[in-house]
């Protein structure tokens, strides 16, 4: 069985005071409702758990009934951090899952093909990631003001989501880092401390997250091509 969980249950401080970026209006659905029917319509996902803040399962709900969402869910409560979110998740998933697809919710436009090719990745490495090479020239800085040296590009990599596993490897990865005190924002960061390879997946098709208000443009632009 494969499931998707889907992480709904940050705040969003870099959009601005007072806005909830993931019921943004976008291309005439909230953010979280597009990325929901991603994983909706992706025919190799059985069920989705959505990891919600308290107080917002009302609102889920609604979502679900509004854009007549199909597969079976359910509506987990966040944690202090992301990685607390996706444990709560993990817990709720079905007896019978053996993959699972971790999905930022503020992540729309991923589509059917990197969710299906993720899912092949992790069944046979174990961890898969979604991700694109940097094109760009990356500099470290200290201090936000000064250049210390230049990366090599030709080793870097933006990862997104989805971060796909065997269900198995991921809770024993994430326990891990549960054990050692380590606050992670990257589910595939728990794969390092327990030696797990992740196999990195290329995104053929432009996979941006909304994180700041300049994001919403692009992402409009790119769910308007998709129809």
């Amino acid at each position: 069985m494969v499931s998707a969980l889907i992480v709904a249950a940050g705040k969003g401080i870099r959009m601005g005071p007072g806005i909830d970026k993931l019921f943004l209006q976008v291309n005439g659905s909230p953010v979280v409702a597009h990325t929901w029917r991603r994983f909706d319509c992706a025919k190799v996902i059985e069920e989705i758990v959505l990891v919600v803040r308290e107080g917002t399962e009302a609102a889920f709900n609604d979502l679900a009934a509004r854009f007549h969402f199909q597969k079976p869910y359910r509506l987990v409560a966040g944690g202090k951090e992301r990685q607390d979110s996706v444990w709560n998740g993990l817990r709720a998933l079905a007896p019978a899952a053996e993959v699972v697809a971790i999905q930022d919710a503020a992540r729309p436009c991923t589509s059917e093909a990197i969710i299906g090719q993720t899912i092949i990745a992790a069944r046979r490495m174990g961890a898969a990631v979604a991700a694109q090479p940097v094109t760009d020239t990356i500099k470290e800085s200290a201090d936000g003001r000064r250049i210390e040296r230049t990366l090599d590009r030709s080793r870097l990599w933006a990862v997104q989501t989805p971060q796909t596993f065997r269900v198995e490897i991921i809770r024993r990865a994430l326990a891990q880092a549960r054990q050692n005190g380590l606050v992670l924002t990257d589910d595939t960061a728990a794969c390092e401390l327990i030696g797990q390879p992740v196999e990195l997946v290329v995104s053929a098709e432009p996979n941006p997250k909304v994180t700041r208000p300049e994001d919403v443009p692009l992402v409009e632009m790119l769910l308007s091509r998709r129809g």
